[in-house]
């Protein structure tokens, strides 16, 4: 296969690599046999460990399961993890010494904080899916690993992903040392031995179209599916409900449950499955005939790996996609992504079976989204993520001011009220010896010739205030200060006649009399 070739060139002279390659081209034993060669020019007890990091459970198990296939001739330990099982199990595989470990970034995790994993003896390294793990939101977490690994000139680096954008490029050449870049096109990968039909169909009529198209042809198996996992347990349902035995697959099954359901599809014990796109990149089922997008994927990417797991290693299968109204706006770039237009059906009346689930109840239950990573920490069901919670900040005790050695020093506060006191029982002449003290012997009591203004009236005016007489609080000052002769009011004058206005305006009217 074109991958091998160009993968096998590099990778055993011991050149990093990171490659562009679509699923069902030969990349998973492309590292494999890589790894296996480089393992066997050394002596068991020298061996450096390879390190396989996959987004998914499921091709986590696929390539456990490749790995004891082509190394069942050879003196390797293998083993994998992941979340969703007891760590008893895996702690004893870790006890017994492997030298391949093959697991998703959250459960490595997890057992490298328990340090039963090491990641400084790894002499090789894989990261598989690369693009997946950043759409999962797994990039902090293989960054996280990465940089516990040796030196990038110590070890052998390859890196697999469907798409080389900028976020590839830029981990490649961050953790990888003067890698090469091999890109596989399209036209080279499964989509040509896939014969793929278009059904433009409403939402309403998709299980009646599903249902006729399965009467049709008939398939040994199928595949099914769906954009979201609520739409996968309802399509399941509703075809057993139809006579057609059906299961479902998605992140939130139990992992036992999961890999019966994996293992019954593979056996031939399960004829058709419905899953979502988790399952679309670890799902290898052999000679499996059907593939059906119920919904049309919104990324283009993930169209070509859903209709992947059919005509695999050089085999033929068929493809049939339900484009309804509301995801239908994804086929303009599914067509450019594949660089062809999907060969259009328009179905006849007679294709549309009756759906024996139209209008019941279907009890779905929707439960809780887990990971290989979260916890319940017993606080009413909470989910956390394994890590210590942050402690809470103590108030830290506040530190009085201290005056600094450049500042000003402070003016004496004078108590108010014993002053008033004092004030009081003192006589007119002691008042004014008080006062010339303190503002100066140019002071004065107000009326007095050639008396200056005590500051503390000059200060009232300059503010704008007055004080009415009378109104002071300042007893002693209103004592000293001789009292304002009453004002006399007067009636108003006129000024052209010199005369009260009163009188001018009677001696007006009695004129009119």
């Amino acid at each position: 296969m074109p991958v091998q070739t160009e993968t096998f060139v590099h990778t055993l002279k011991g050149r990093d690599v990171y490659v562009q390659s679509q699923t069902g081209t030969g990349k998973t034993a492309a590292f494999l046999v890589t790894i296996f060669q480089r393992m066997s020019h050394q002596e068991p007890d020298q061996r450096s460990k390879a390190l396989i990091i996959a987004p998914t459970r499921e091709l986590a198990v696929q390539i456990e399961a490749e790995a004891l296939l082509l190394g069942r001739y050879l003196d390797v330990r293998i083993g994998c993890f992941y979340g969703g099982v007891p760590y008893a199990k895996q702690e004893k595989l870790l006890q017994a010494g492997l030298d391949i470990i093959i697991g998703t970034p959250g459960r490595l995790i997890d057992f490298n904080q328990q340090g039963k994993i090491n990641f400084h003896d790894i002499g090789t390294l894989v990261i598989d899916e690369a693009d997946r793990l950043f759409d999962m939101g797994f990039l902090p977490d293989l960054r996280r690993i990465l940089k516990k690994l040796p030196p990038r000139e110590e070890r052998l680096t390859m890196l697999f992903s469907a798409t080389l954008d900028y976020r590839v490029r830029e981990l490649a050449w961050e953790y990888m040392h003067d890698p090469a870049e091999i890109e596989i096109q399209s036209e080279q990968v499964t989509v040509d031995g896939i014969t793929q039909e278009l059904y433009h169909v409403g939402c309403e009529e998709k299980m009646s179209l599903l249902l006729g198209l399965l009467n049709r042809d008939n398939p040994d198996n199928a595949l099914i599916f769906t954009n979201t996992k609520h739409m996968a347990v309802e399509v399941a349902k509703r075809l057993e409900l139809n006579g057609y035995p059906c299961e479902y697959i998605m992140g939130d099954l139990p992992q036992p449950q999961r890999l019966k359901v994996i293992e019954g599809i593979k056996s031939k014990q399960i004829r058709f499955l419905v899953a979502t796109d988790v399952a679309a990149r670890g799902l290898h089922i052999d000679d499996l005939s059907l593939v059906v997008n119920y919904d049309l994927p919104t990324d283009a990417e993930n169209y070509v790996h859903r209709i992947g797991r059919t005509a695999r290693a050089g085999k033929t299968g068929k493809a049939v996609s339900l484009a309804c109204d509301r995801f239908v706006y994804g086929l303009e770039a599914i067509e450019a992504y594949i660089k062809r237009k999907l060969p259009i059906t328009w179905p006849d009346s007679e294709l549309f079976a009756v759906d024996k689930s139209a209008g019941q109840r279907l009890n779905i239950e929707r439960s809780p989204r887990r990971d290989d990573r979260q916890r319940t920490d017993g606080r009413k069901g909470r989910i956390s993520s394994g890590r210590s919670p942050r402690p809470r900040q103590t108030a830290k005790p506040h530190e009085p001011r201290q005056a600094s050695a450049t500042a000003a020093p402070a003016r004496p506060r004078t108590d108010v009220k014993k002053e008033r006191k004092n004030l009081r029982e003192m006589s007119e002449q002691e008042r004014i010896a008080h006062y010339r003290c303190k503002y100066g012997e140019s002071f004065a009591p107000s009326g007095q010739a050639g008396a200056s203004v005590p500051p503390e009236q000059s200060a009232a005016k300059s503010s704008g205030r007055t004080r009415r007489p009378g109104r002071s609080k300042n007893r002693a000052a209103s004592a000293v200060a001789p009292q304002r002769p009453a004002v006399q009011h007067k009636p108003p004058i006129c000024a052209d006649y010199g005369v009260p206005a009163k009188s001018l305006f009677k001696k007006i009217i009695d004129l009119f009399r």
